[in-house]
């Protein structure tokens, strides 16, 4: 089935790892990029390096700090308002730190679950609200296979992963029929500054699973794993593993 061409995309935790990585890809389609990140200078030498190998494109860039819910209402419309609307809002900003649960760094804990949760729930609040007005859009929210089994070393990066399909998937719901289209992308092991301290096997380089993650995402499916080989077949393994076994391979 033929997807409309998404020409103007918004892209979270643009300054580094994947969100870096997917807006140089989507600037050598030509699309036009909104780019937010909380390190503003790292964006705006990001821009400068789009401009200059697709001066054709448009680019604005907003340094926000997905934890700060209000900044994020206020920004998203802003950097629509410059590009005359956003088709696609790729909700990528996140963070990978963790701790065991009990061994003394609550707030280590406290953080990713406050970054991955509220601030992913800030954006798609601003997202799918101005979808709403539009009539379209395709929200993208990036989960983690980490999601799929509570792991080891990941607790509370795996459940701040898990609340966003749920999150995502509701908003689905919600949006049946209404022009808006909801994707849920859970990458495997990629390796970014992110996963730094949880790859494994079958990890990828960086510009392998960008490109991966780039061709789901212009694909549209309501779920996709990335790469999808091995990690949808491993996602469905790790379901029915028993838990000794996943503490193993984890």
């Amino acid at each position: 089935m033929s997807r409309p061409v998404r020409q103007r995309i918004l892209i979270t935790g643009a300054s580094s790892g994947l969100g870096r990585g997917m807006a140089h890809r989507f600037a050598a389609r030509g699309r036009d990029l909104a780019l937010v990140a909380r390190r503003g200078p790292l964006l705006d030498e990001l821009r400068r390096e789009l401009l200059a190998a697709s001066p054709g494109i448009r680019v604005a860039t907003a340094a926000i700090d997905v934890d700060d819910a209000g900044a994020v209402a206020a920004g998203v419309p802003a950097l629509a308002a410059e590009l005359g609307g956003i088709d696609r809002f790729v909700a990528n900003a996140g963070i990978g730190n963790g701790a065991p649960v009990g061994s003394g760094r609550p707030a280590v804990n406290r953080a990713v679950l406050v970054t991955n949760v509220l601030g992913t729930h800030a954006q798609c609040e601003a997202a799918v609200e101005l979808f709403r007005a539009q009539g379209s859009g395709h929200l993208v929210v990036v989960s983690s296979v980490a999601s799929v089994r509570g792991m080891r070393r990941a607790t509370a990066y795996g459940a701040s992963k898990a609340a966003l399909n749920a999150l995502a998937e509701g908003i689905r719901a919600d949006l049946l029929g209404a022009g808006i289209r909801v994707t849920t992308v859970l990458p495997g092991y990629i390796a970014t500054e992110l996963n730094a301290g949880r790859r494994g096997p079958f990890t990828v380089d960086l510009d392998t699973g960008v490109d991966a993650l780039v061709a789901a995402i212009e694909r549209e499916p309501v779920r996709a794993y990335v790469p999808e080989w091995p990690w949808r077949p491993v996602s469905a393994l790790l379901r029915v593993l028993p838990l000794p076994v996943v503490r193993r391979l984890t």
